[in-house]
């Protein structure tokens, strides 16, 4: 397959449906439903700021919002699907027209749909954009070296681990953060896929 009518410089908002989730465009009224499911402080132990209250969540969505128009990222929010419930939030981030490259990245749910498929298939999702749509030839995932949960998770999606960059990232608090990062390839991207599709029927037993 090849991508020679698309771009990741033609990247705008857009919603991507699955079964679980659909995610939607992030945008300033989204403020409350997150600040309803976000505020878990477990959530953002490892994150470089924390969100602790309302004003928090504001803030992060206007610095969200201000990074996609200067064409830095894509946001979204993580809706359930049976509920048109708000659940949590993710982002195509730190695009790079010129190497064909792009990041998922701050990702979180609610704990209450961890572990349910939802994230698998926020991921699915944001991947099958990627590659299929908008022609990446390469998505970067990233996380703390701490955070054994992330690095599982995106382990267990098929990504291929690179390395960690050592003190690569301060949090705000002043915090060295170890990061590890992972990618996927466009030629990975049919297994990945499938692999994932597999994952996903399983909950559709459940």
């Amino acid at each position: 397959m090849t991508f020679d009518h698309v771009s990741l410089e033609g990247i705008r908002p857009c919603v991507l449906r699955g079964a679980i989730v659909r995610l939607e465009p992030l945008v300033a009224a989204h403020a409350a439903a997150l600040a309803e499911v976000g505020l878990e402080p477990e959530l953002w132990r490892l994150q470089p700021r924390p969100l602790q209250n309302r004003s928090d969540v504001e803030q992060y969505v206007e610095r969200a919002l201000d990074e996609q128009r200067r064409g830095l990222a894509l946001q979204f929010v993580i809706v359930e699907q049976e509920r048109s419930r708000v659940i949590g939030s993710t982002r195509l981030m730190d695009i790079a027209p010129q190497h064909r490259r792009l990041e998922i990245g701050a990702t979180w749910l609610n704990s209450a749909y961890q572990r349910t498929g939802a994230n698998i298939e926020s991921k699915v999702l944001l991947l099958t954009h990627a590659f299929d749509v908008l022609g990446a030839q390469k998505v970067v995932l990233k996380t703390e070296a701490l955070n054994a949960q992330s690095r599982r998770a995106i382990l267990a999606l098929g990504a291929a681990e690179e390395g960690t960059l050592r003190r690569h990232l301060l949090a705000d608090d002043g915090r060295p953060r170890d990061m590890v990062y992972f990618s996927i390839l466009d030629s990975e991207w049919p297994d990945v896929r499938e692999r994932n599709l597999a994952r996903l029927a399983r909950y559709a037993t459940r």
